[in-house]
């Protein structure tokens, strides 16, 4: 059997404890679309409280810190991150590329550092509007995974990848079908060369981000190679995210 489709809520710098009904209403809807694998990334300060609340979905970090432990004010390592409850990461989002300078080194290494403390980790990657209309979308964007990506050992069974072009997040642009199905093959084909063949159900997840709303969800998630979504705003509220959720299901019950 494939994979389920994984579907992750990204908060960002959104959200207080009165948001920990929406997190209860997106776990108790997630027990019963079992066709689709769901997790939430909220803020640091709500990891623990929402991890409590959560029976079926996964629970991340947005970000971690590459080093282990030492005088880092205000960072928080991947340790800790696990240890407030944490399985995953998302690391290498372009909000952290564009707004603290993180370059694909820095990202490697958080990834790395990730997966010894035991989480998973989600590698994002994306191009600017200005590289896709110079024709260099694929080469950005293959050249930041090459950079990102951790390497050695089973790294790939903890990997997922993230596409999110920067000029879709957040605009209410969506890539075109042909465009989003082009870069996902590009990615998968640079998943082969660094990591081989991969067992049965354990490839490598590649999932879509960008203004996905429940209104065309089925639509990109019916895509070649769109193993889910990463979510944005509209996952702040269980009513928008599970609206999503639900297109997954259609587009995995259509796809059997």
């Amino acid at each position: 059997m494939a994979q389920r489709p994984y579907i992750v809520g990204n908060w960002k710098m959104n959200g207080t404890r009165a948001m920990l009904s929406e997190a209860r209403a997106i776990d108790r809807a997630s027990q019963r679309l079992m066709k689709v694998e769901v997790a939430v990334a909220p803020p640091f300060t709500l990891i623990h409280a929402t991890r409590k609340e959560a029976q079926q979905m996964a629970i991340g970090a947005q970000d971690c810190h590459a080093g282990s432990e030492g005088a880092h004010t205000g960072d928080v390592s991947a340790s800790m991150v696990a240890d407030a409850g944490a399985s995953f990461v998302i690391l290498g989002h372009s909000e952290r590329r564009q707004n603290h300078t993180e370059t694909d080194e820095m990202v490697k290494a958080k990834a790395d550092s990730a997966i010894e403390a035991g989480l998973k980790v989600i590698v994002c990657c994306g191009e600017t509007e200005a590289d896709r209309d110079a024709g260099k979308a694929i080469d950005v964007v293959t050249s930041q995974l090459r950079g990102s990506l951790p390497v050695g050992g089973d790294v790939a069974e903890r990997l997922t990848v993230a596409y999110e072009p920067v000029w879709a997040i957040g605009t209410g642009r969506v890539a075109a079908d042909s465009d989003v199905a082009e870069m996902h093959a590009a990615i998968r084909a640079l998943l082969l060369e660094l990591y081989g063949e991969p067992e049965e159900d354990s490839e490598v997840r590649i999932l879509y981000g960008g203004s996905v709303k429940p209104e065309n969800a089925a639509q990109i998630l019916s895509i070649a190679d769109v193993g889910g979504a990463l979510v944005g705003g509209a996952s702040l509220t269980a009513e928008s995210f599970l609206g999503i959720v639900m297109g997954a299901t259609e587009a995995e019950e259509a796809a059997a």
